[in-house]
C-alpha cells in the first residue's frame, strides 16, 4: 500500500491525523507530514483517513 497526498489540495484540516495518527501528523509549522508506505495493519485507519479528508487530497495506490 502506498499513500499519496496532493499537498496542493490539502488545506490542513487534519481529519486524517485524527483517523490515522500513526500515519499522518502535523509538523511544527502545522504542515502535513505522513508515512507514504505504512504497514498493511494500518490499512483500515488509512482508508478512514481517505474518507474523512474534506478536499479528497489523499489516495491509496496498490495493495
Amino acid at each position: 500500500m502506498r499513500v499519496r497526498v496532493d499537498l496542493t489540495l490539502c488545506e490542513t484540516h487534519a481529519q486524517c491525523v485524527f483517523a490515522a495518527p500513526s500515519v499522518f501528523a502535523l509538523d511544527d509549522d502545522d504542515e502535513l507530514v505522513y508515512d507514504a508506505t505504512p504497514g498493511d495493519a494500518l490499512r483500515p485507519a488509512v482508508e478512514q483517513a481517505v474518507l474523512s479528508c474534506p478536499v479528497r487530497a489523499i489516495s491509496l495506490d496498490g495493495d
